[in-house]
């Protein structure tokens, strides 16, 4: 059966991406789409990367950050950027592109959530940020439709995702009401959703050492399903995010922070889940590792 190979990965700037040598891995790697994340370029750059590929691209408003586009094989039909209202920082961050495989329609959207920094004005526009990506994937979701969200997510949904997590619980990445909106996401449709520490939507709750927060769970699942655990189970990672700074890519000392959600349709037509990890640390080319699926046509 015929299939589709789609790749993500945050590739830290485009022109150093190319320049560190990321079509070495792109042309062994029979990507049919990929998306990108942090392009932190403008179209003639793409362009001139992906020669013969059709790309739609969204940039930042501020040249040198963000930026996420769909580069693909496939002809692209139509594209859409809009994420929430005038109020939510979504520029650069937020694509959606619609193929067709045959007679089935297909949305895969790129993004790439705030990184946020917990109690500060960027976490608010994280907060606002993810608002709104719940809301469309629930229009996404609705009707069987297949769609596809990836991307740089920049939150570690369980402790399995990041391998310090209990040193993170403070932090931007794995604040637990972060971590709530990803139960929702992957929690059965329709049905209530508990938060990971067991407390309802907008409560206080404790964690496990008695420092109080404040966390948002609770709410009702979108059934949307997490491609990489659904593949690998009750395991460590496997991780998709190294710090470049000491020795975390040589210890494996990461996070799982990019994703393929599926629509359960979607899921369905999923395999060979992928996280194509350098072999060494000089082979490098983002901080970020691609995470490939094949899904079946």
């Amino acid at each position: 059966m015929p299939h589709l190979r789609i790749a993500s990965v945050n590739v830290n700037g485009i022109r150093a991406a190319v320049r560190n040598g990321m079509h070495a891995w792109l042309d062994a790697a029979d990507v049919d789409i990929l998306t990108a994340q942090e392009v932190r370029g403008q179209d003639e750059h793409l362009e001139s990367a992906f020669p013969g590929w059709t790309i739609v691209h969204d940039e930042a408003a501020a040249k040198g950050r963000a930026g996420v586009a769909v580069i693909s094989r496939v002809p692209i039909l139509a594209s859409r950027t809009t994420l929430g209202g005038d109020d939510v920082d979504s520029r650069g961050r937020w694509l959606e592109a619609d193929v067709r495989l045959g007679n089935t329609p297909l949305t895969v959207v790129s993004a790439y959530v705030h990184t946020g920094e917990a109690d500060t004005p960027k976490q608010v526009a994280k907060w606002g940020f993810l608002d709104a990506m719940e809301q469309r994937m629930a229009q996404l979701g609705a009707d069987s439709a297949l769609a596809l969200v990836t991307g740089d997510l920049n939150v570690g949904h369980r402790p399995l995702d990041i391998r310090n997590w209990k040193g993170n619980v403070k932090k931007s990445g794995y604040l637990a009401r972060e971590r709530a909106y990803f139960d929702r996401f992957v929690g059965a449709a329709g049905e209530p959703v508990t938060g990971q520490e067991g407390i309802g939507r907008g409560t206080v709750g404790q964690l496990s050492d008695t420092r109080p927060y404040a966390a948002e769970g609770g709410g009702t699942g979108l059934g949307w399903v997490d491609i990489g655990r659904a593949a690998h189970g009750e395991v460590d990672g496997p991780y998709t995010w190294w710090s470049m700074r000491g020795q975390a890519f040589d210890n494996d000392t990461g996070w799982r922070i990019d994703y393929h959600l599926a629509t359960p349709s979607l899921a369905a037509r999923a395999g060979g889940y992928t996280v194509a990890r350098a072999a060494n640390y000089a082979e490098r080319w983002s901080d970020h590792a691609p995470v490939i699926v094949d899904y079946t046509f």
